[in-house]
């Protein structure tokens, strides 16, 4: 990008992808080149690699590094790509976050700590600091049930006060949680929705957009039901949403994002591994999945 993100480039659809690579365990630069193509032709508005969906942390860092700069390269400049930072502690977070920036991140999506169990002035002044020190702008990444923390929505609403903070991804199932942090945030903050499968909801209570893991296999479907819900068709939205129900359901009926990968090579991406400790899908789900995906895609190929 040739200007420093806000919070006003946060709106749409921005999939969450995973990592494709090889059978040696590297990026597949050529697939990623490939993937990112489908997307731009989609409409999505960015790129999210290295989230729990891109295997950050099964991923050497030098092969974090690989991924982002080749989506940076594969998108050139066409859409913003916020990178993920998985870590559990400052210092290793800083240090990714600068390294991602070099290699052509225009932000970072920042996991909320995690394992120590920190207060809620502990998560703030994580996030402060971090913020204070990012080279590009920083978006906060709430996913209590991985994380077992959630952040207070009083604590969200200070930290959409930092100037270098501009949105959240809100991967907190609680809806009521998610009602409260959007009605006390600042107008220069965007929430976009962590949640496949409360998308329509989160719009309809004033999500901006979503990081959505799914539309990295469908992204004009997802585009048209943000554009939905963006005009006030609430009902709509939640009746295209309805109809990947099933697709969801299978998506994530084993750990992300080894059903996905089984099932990429319906578009054109032929990059199947997943890195350990994860397995692929087990054959009667790929299957069922497999045929799910060729139908939402018919649907998908008569979308403008």
């Amino acid at each position: 990008m040739n200007k420093p993100l806000t919070a006003a480039d946060l709106h749409g659809i921005y999939p969450a992808i995973p990592t494709p690579t090889t059978a040696e365990e590297t990026v597949d630069k050529r697939a990623v080149r490939a993937l990112i193509d489908y997307l731009l032709q989609g409409g999505v508005n960015g790129v999210v690699p290295l989230g729990g969906t891109g295997e950050f942390c099964s991923l050497p860092h030098e092969q974090r590094v690989r991924m982002v700069a080749a989506c940076a390269e594969a998108a050139g400049g066409q859409v913003p790509i916020i990178a993920g930072i998985l870590h559990p502690g400052f210092h290793d977070a800083l240090a990714s976050g600068k390294a991602f920036v070099e290699a052509g991140a225009d932000a970072l999506m920042l996991l909320t700590p995690y394992y120590t169990t920190p207060s809620q002035g502990g998560i703030r002044d994580y996030f402060l600091r971090f913020a204070d020190a990012s080279p590009v702008p920083v978006m906060i990444y709430e996913i209590p049930y991985r994380t077992r923390i959630s952040i207070a929505p009083d604590v969200v609403h200070e930290l959409s006060r930092h100037e270098n903070i501009i949105g959240m991804k809100a991967s907190n199932t609680d809806m009521y949680h998610f009602l409260k942090i959007v009605s006390g945030v600042s107008d220069t903050f965007s929430v976009f929705s962590g949640e496949d499968t409360l998308f329509p909801l989160h719009m309809a209570a004033g999500a901006k957009g979503g990081v959505i893991v799914t539309a990295s296999l469908l992204p004009k479907t997802w585009r048209a039901m943000y554009q939905a819900g963006r005009a006030g068709h609430h009902a709509t939205s939640i009746s295209m949403h309805r109809k990947l129900i099933p697709l969801l359901d299978m998506s994530f009926a084993e750990v992300n994002p080894g059903p996905l990968k089984s099932a990429w090579d319906l578009i054109g991406i032929d990059a199947p591994h997943v890195l350990s400790p994860l397995v692929s899908a087990n054959e009667e789900l790929r299957k069922k999945l497999r045929a799910e995906i060729s139908a939402r895609l018919k649907d998908e190929a008569s979308i403008a």
